[in-house]
């Protein structure tokens, strides 16, 4: 191989090159900036309502319950149904619900309707994530694939930083979330017009139908009998469900640290900063030759820096613990994502997305219901606490029974512990 082979193989822009690539980053950043201000909102708003640290549970909550119910739906449907129209569809339902919100902050409308509001944002990031999923190998040469979902988990990160910390301060500048809510409908409608303005290589010829029942558990099926894969993705679901902080930050800036809005904000921030410069260094870096104790070590940091952060009355010192488990959780993510792209059969990569997504799901909203509901019984510090000690005691059983994800190797080498006939599974 020649140096000039080398370098377009290590180019770590490649994947912006490409056109319709560039326009679904742009969009995609976009939309997860409006995401982020209307999370750190959402908190703000339904705190200074409630008082209630059960009911910063409950957002997380009824955001996950559409993940459990419509996983077998949302996977068949990004396999079946034109990804750009359930995109489109699903994100413009996003703008309704926050158009929704916008209006309930508005004429401060009774509480409950918030939630409603949610649920229905809930149901529609339960399409969107596998269909964004399946949806990116066709912007671009399947050789920049691990490239894109680099630049990807970025933008992302990316907009984390920028969204909690602008939406911290737009609350104290306009005195409510109102607005933020305006914000997200408008984020969310510039990704519908984009997404429906790129242009897209002719879909591929759809392969012979196996019955339904078998498409709609393909992706279950194919998680549940791939051990490198459902080992990597349940560990990190336990270990973020358990040992995440995020839903009671609103508790530390107003209760505990006294930061108010503001500070807010660049807690919230503060993770994804440490998640965007990890994400790239990681880039920058050739693929990890021990994924798998990468991924444990990762993970016992993200519980060590929890546990600190729940126990510090030092807005800085909280801070640079929040930093912390952005920067474990992403190596973590990174090393998840590679593992399931990788190992997964394009056939039935949205389904294989959806239970991942279910996953995420599960370690996000479920696990903020599980801190508000333990800050509420036992109190705020005792949950980020104990959340921390949890997450270091699942690493340590998962580094005793899970072998083959532990000694896993070089990260996107496409070896697995799933038998050849399960190729043969995808319809």
């Amino acid at each position: 191989m020649d140096t000039a082979t080398t370098d377009r193989e290590h180019d770590a822009y490649a994947a912006l090159k490409i056109p319709a690539y560039r326009a679904y980053f742009i969009a995609n950043l976009i939309a997860i900036l409006g995401m982020q201000m209307q999370t750190t909102a959402v908190g703000w708003d339904i705190y200074e309502r409630t008082d209630s640290k059960l009911a910063l549970g409950y957002v997380g909550l009824v955001q996950f319950l559409p993940s459990v119910l419509l996983t077998l739906v949302t996977g068949q449907v990004a396999d079946r149904v034109p990804r750009r129209l359930v995109l489109a569809c699903s994100v413009l339902t996003i703008a309704i619900a926050s158009a929704g919100l916008a209006w309930i902050s508005y004429r401060q409308l009774d509480d409950r309707l918030i939630f409603v509001c949610l649920f229905a944002i809930g149901v529609a990031r339960s399409f969107v994530i596998p269909a964004k999923a399946a949806l990116l190998p066709q912007l671009l040469p399947l050789k920049l694939f691990s490239n894109a979902v680099t630049w990807n988990s970025s933008s992302f990160h990316l907009a984390s930083v920028l969204g909690p910390a602008i939406g911290g301060f737009l609350i104290s500048y306009w005195g409510g979330a109102t607005r933020i809510y305006v914000l997200d409908v408008y984020a969310a409608l510039y990704f519908v017009f984009m997404i429906c303005t790129i242009r897209l290589p002719p879909a591929e010829p759809r392969a012979p139908s196996a019955s339904p029942l078998q498409e709609l558990v393909a992706g279950i099926n194919f998680v549940r009998k791939n051990q490198i894969i459902l080992g990597s993705i349940s560990l990190d679901m336990f270990a973020v469900l358990l040992g995440g902080a995020t839903t009671l930050l609103p508790v530390y800036a107003e209760d505990i640290l006294k930061t108010g809005p503001v500070g807010l904000g660049w807690m919230r921030a503060a993770p994804a900063i440490g998640a965007l410069l990890m994400a790239i260094v990681l880039a920058h870096r050739p693929p990890m030759a021990r994924a798998g104790q990468a991924l444990l070590w990762s993970i016992v940091g993200f519980g060590v820096a929890t546990i600190i952060f729940g126990l510090s009355r030092n807005y800085f010192l909280s801070l640079s613990m929040l930093f912390l488990t952005g920067a474990f959780d992403n190596v973590s993510v990174v090393i998840r994502h590679t593992l399931v792209q990788t190992l997964t059969p394009n056939a039935i990569r949205g389904r294989v997305s959806a239970v991942n997504g279910l996953f995420i799901g599960a370690s996000n909203e479920l696990g903020g219901y599980e801190s508000g509901l333990v800050a509420h019984f036992f109190g705020t510090v005792a949950s980020v606490v104990s959340g921390g000690v949890g997450t270091i005691l699942i690493v340590m059983a998962a580094a005793a029974t899970l072998p083959r994800l532990r000694d896993y190797g070089r990260l996107g080498s496409t070896e697995s512990d799933e038998p050849q006939s399960s190729e043969k599974m995808a319809p």
